[in-house]
Formats: structure tokens, C-alpha cells, sequence
């Protein structure tokens, strides 16, 4: 798969299991997720966008609908790529310089640290937020 060698990715180690997740700008909301995604960033598709390896296209219309910087665990990748694509949203890979896995790592231990009251919550700053 072409999305799987370009994609920026970071292994999770917890215990003696280790994941690897990929980065993808999507705009399908979370219910579609699969159960190991985990959504860095939410914001309008205008903002998120600047993420994508390539460039997403967008109507006039479309630059204000909500969009997510995701990591997806590799396991899930096929069936999360699916899903997303037959309800007709933007899956798309991030870009390796701007997500690099510096970046990913800062953004998942914001992402762990984050307090449980504020899952769904967007400020529209860069700080993550749930998915779930």
C-alpha cells in the first residue's frame, strides 16, 4: 500500500505490546473510527488540511467542515481506509516533514495527558483533543 510507506507513523510500546500508528488528515467524524484511533488535532478542513502529504481539495463550501489530524493503529488501517472512504470522506496520508515523529510523539503525550472532561471539546488551537 502506497498511504502505508509515506505515512508518518510512531510506535506505542505499553506493557510488552507495541502498536504501530500511521497519521491521516480525515474529515469523517469519529463514530466511523476504529477502536484504536486516536485523533491529535480537530479543527476545519481549511486548517487541517495544510497537514495532508497532498493537497486535499476543497470547495468554497467545504473549508469550514470539521476535520481531524488521526493516528490509526496499522492493524486497523484497511478497515479504518474503508469505512471512511465509503461514507465519502477525505482519508488522506499526513506529510512526513510536517508530522514528523517528534511531532507525533509531543502531540500523543498532550493527547495522554489531556483531562477526560474535555473529549470532543475543539478551541481551534493546536492542542488535541478526543476522539472518542
Amino acid at each position: 500500500m502506497r498511504d502505508f510507506a509515506i505515512t508518518p507513523s510512531i510506535a506505542v510500546t505499553i506493557g510488552r505490546q507495541t502498536r504501530l500508528y500511521h497519521a491521516f488528515v480525515t474529515t469523517a467524524p469519529a463514530e466511523l473510527d476504529s477502536p484504536s484511533t486516536l485523533t491529535l488535532y480537530l479543527s476545519t478542513l481549511a486548517d487541517v488540511s495544510g497537514f495532508a502529504a497532498t493537497p486535499v481539495v476543497q470547495e468554497n463550501r467545504s473549508s469550514q467542515v470539521c476535520a481531524r489530524l488521526v493516528l490509526v493503529d496499522a492493524s486497523e488501517l484497511a478497515w479504518q481506509r474503508a469505512r471512511c472512504r465509503g461514507y465519502h470522506h477525505v482519508f488522506a496520508p499526513a506529510d512526513p516533514v510536517l508530522v514528523a515523529p517528534n511531532t507525533l510523539q509531543h502531540w500523543l503525550w498532550q493527547r495522554l495527558q489531556a483531562p477526560a472532561d474535555r473529549e470532543g471539546a475543539s478551541d481551534g488551537n493546536s492542542r488535541p483533543t478526543s476522539s472518542k
